[in-house]
C-alpha cells in the first residue's frame, strides 16, 4: 500500500463525504476507493470512517487522523514545490470550475498562456454558470462572478466588472431611451435567470438602492444569448461589461442609464474549504491575478 496515496484518498473521502464522489473524481471504480481506505484502516489498526446506507461519518480517531493528514500532505506538497521551483517544472492536475461566458471570452486565453508556460500542469476545465460544490465535485479552484459571496467561502478577489443596461438603437428609437431606471417598467426586459426567476433590477437613485420590477417574455441563463436578442431589437438587457462590450463596439447595442450606478460584480477565485492548496494552484491564482489586472473590465 502506498501510504501517501492512501492518505490523499482518505482526505478526499472525508471532505466529500462519499466514496462514489471520490471514485468519480479519480475516474476509478468505487471498490478501488473503498479498498484503499479499508487497507489504511487495517494498517493503522483503527476505524476511521463509519458507514451507513446514506452517509459517512468520521470516528474520533478518523477526525484526529484527518487533521494530521492535512499537515503531512501540506508539508509533502511544499517540499515537492520547492524542488519543482528550483527546476521551474511544476507538475500535476488542476480541475477548474469556470463561468461559461467569462470563461470563454476572458479566462480561456489567460489559462492557455498558463498551460504553455507550465507544460507539466494538466488543466481540466468545467465551464458552467451553475454553482458547484467544490469538495464534492473535486474542484481545485473555481472562478465566480457575484455581488455576494457565500458564508465560509475562501476567496481571492481577482477584479470586478460593471453591469450595463443596453438595447439596440432600433429598440431605443421605437420605445424611447429611459432617463430614469423606474421607466424600465414600461419596457420589454431580457432577463438573466440562474436558479430562479429574477424579475427585478437594482439601481442607485439619489444614493439609494432602488429595486425596479421588470417584465419580459424572453429569459435565459446565458448573457450571450440575451445579447443576441437585444441586438435584434427584442428588448432591454442588463449584462456585465465583458459580455456587452463586443456588441457596444460594433454599434449593435447602445447603453442607457449610465448615470445610475449598479453594484459591480466581484470576480473571485474560490478555493475548497478545509483543503491544502497545492503550489500549482497558488501559481495559477497568481497568474490569473496578474493577467486580469490588465484586462479591461
Amino acid at each position: 500500500m502506498d501510504k501517501l496515496d492512501a492518505m490523499q484518498t482518505f482526505v478526499r473521502v472525508a471532505e466529500a463525504g462519499s466514496f462514489i464522489a471520490v471514485a468519480n473524481q479519480l475516474q476509478v471504480a468505487r471498490s478501488v476507493v473503498t479498498r484503499q481506505v479499508a487497507a489504511l484502516e487495517t494498517h493503522l489498526g483503527s476505524k476511521l470512517i463509519t458507514r451507513s446506507t446514506r452517509s459517512l461519518k468520521l470516528t474520533a480517531a478518523g477526525a484526529a487522523y484527518l487533521e494530521k493528514c492535512r499537515v503531512i500532505l501540506n508539508m509533502v506538497d511544499a517540499a515537492e514545490s520547492g524542488l519543482q521551483q528550483e527546476k521551474t517544472d511544476v507538475r500535476g492536475r488542476i480541475r477548474l470550475g469556470l463561468p461559461l461566458s467569462h470563461g470563454l471570452q476572458v479566462l480561456m486565453p489567460v489559462l492557455l498562456d498558463f498551460a504553455q508556460l507550465h507544460p507539466g500542469i494538466e488543466l481540466q476545465m468545467d465551464l458552467s454558470d451553475q454553482r458547484s460544490n467544490l469538495i464534492e465535485d473535486g474542484i481545485d479552484l473555481s472562478i465566480r462572478i457575484t455581488a455576494q459571496l457565500q458564508p465560509g467561502d475562501i476567496v481571492r478577489k481577482l477584479g470586478q466588472c460593471r453591469l450595463l443596461t443596453v438595447a439596440s438603437p432600433a429598440y431605443w428609437a421605437a420605445h424611447g431611451v429611459p432617463q430614469d431606471p423606474r421607466q424600465l417598467v414600461h419596457h420589454e426586459a431580457l432577463v438573466y435567470t440562474s436558479g430562479g426567476q429574477q424579475l427585478s433590477w437594482q439601481y442607485q437613485i439619489d444614493a439609494q438602492a432602488v429595486t425596479v420590477p421588470v417584465r419580459g417574455r424572453i429569459s435565459a441563463n446565458n448573457g450571450v444569448a440575451l445579447m443576441q436578442a437585444a441586438a435584434k431589437g427584442m428588448g432591454v438587457t442588463v449584462q456585465p461589461d465583458f459580455i456587452a462590450q463586443p456588441w457596444l463596439d460594433s454599434g449593435e447595442v447602445r447603453e442607457a442609464l449610465s448615470d445610475f450606478a449598479r453594484e459591480p460584480l466581484g470576480i473571485y477565485a474560490v478555493l475548497p474549504s478545509n483543503r491544502y492548496v497545492p503550489q500549482r494552484v497558488s501559481l495559477l491564482m497568481e497568474h490569473l491575478a496578474a493577467a486580469l489586472s490588465s484586462v479591461r473590465m
